[in-house]
């Protein structure tokens, strides 16, 4: 069970909303797993959270219990522009953390949209309300969680065009940083023809083994690579992770006290550090 947040948490002052893109265009590094389980985590400490589904598959969905039967309005509603973006929004189990959904549509969408001029806007566009502040106090989010597919296509476009900033997951294996260099070539060219204020938020190390030799020579290449962009919190490889979405659960609520559980806990809260010593305008 999630408990509510310290009263001051809870009172004070709302965060501007920030809009982070979990992207990485390899598949198996946790992406989906750090999505659930961070916006978990943040909503534990008392932020509000909206994960927005962007992968056909719908893990995210899936591990956040929402049953396919379950999603009325998805992404491809919101982006096709048949659905206003609060509208396709669910709760979900999680206080303060809701969702919204992804289906196998969105496999359509990329033919569905090639000759519209705003494409690569569509998201961007759908999020822009949520900065207003007359939404309904069950929409005033101040983080937006985008969990991107494993590939770099228009979707994943749509996602780094939304965003502020994006979120790297990496595993720790052989073949992380040439991954790694491709995905920062595109944050870049899209920071530079359509969205200015994008920026690494950070880089995160997944499925860490500290008994394996390999895993401790990843993390010493990312983070002479990358240098204060990996986070401090690595997260381990932990059973109860992999076993808790096919309970429909974010692993926090699985089994708190694993140690994957603290692992995101403690990612959550160095975000909200580094977001902390970021510009006011950023």
């Amino acid at each position: 069970m999630i408990a509510d947040p310290p009263e001051s948490q809870a009172s004070g002052s709302p965060r501007p909303l920030r809009i982070i893109a979990l992207a990485n265009q390899k598949g198996g590094v946790g992406k989906t797993t750090t999505a659930i389980n961070l916006g978990t985590a943040l909503a534990a400490i008392g932020e509000h959270v909206l994960i927005v589904d962007l992968d056909p598959q719908g893990n995210a969905s899936t591990g956040l219990g929402i049953d396919r039967r379950q999603r009325r309005l998805s992404t491809y509603d919101v982006l096709a522009g048949e659905a206003p973006l609060t509208d396709a929004v669910q709760a979900t189990a999680v206080p303060r953390l809701s969702l919204i959904p992804s289906t196998m549509d969105l496999l359509g969408l990329e033919m569905a949209m090639a000759s519209a001029p705003d494409r690569a806007q569509r998201l961007r566009r759908a999020l822009e309300p949520l900065d207003l502040g007359d939404m309904p106090e069950d929409q005033r989010f101040t983080y937006v969680l985008i969990d991107c597919p494993p590939s770099l296509n228009l979707l994943t476009l749509n996602a780094l065009a939304a965003a502020h900033a994006v979120l790297v997951p990496l595993q720790c294996e052989f073949f992380a940083l040439e991954g790694l260099s491709q995905l920062l070539r595109t944050v870049e060219q899209v920071k530079g023809a359509l969205n200015p204020r994008l920026a690494i938020q950070g880089v995160v190390l997944t499925m860490f083994d500290p008994r394996n030799n390999l895993s401790a020579q990843v993390v010493a290449d990312v983070r002479e690579f990358m240098g204060e962009k990996v986070y401090e919190t690595m997260i381990p490889r932990n059973v109860r992770v992999s076993e808790a979405p096919s309970h429909g659960k974010p692993v926090l609520l699985y089994d708190l006290k694993c140690a994957g559980s603290q692992a995101y806990l403690r990612l959550a809260s160095e975000i909200i550090q580094r977001e902390g010593r970021l510009p006011a305008a950023a």
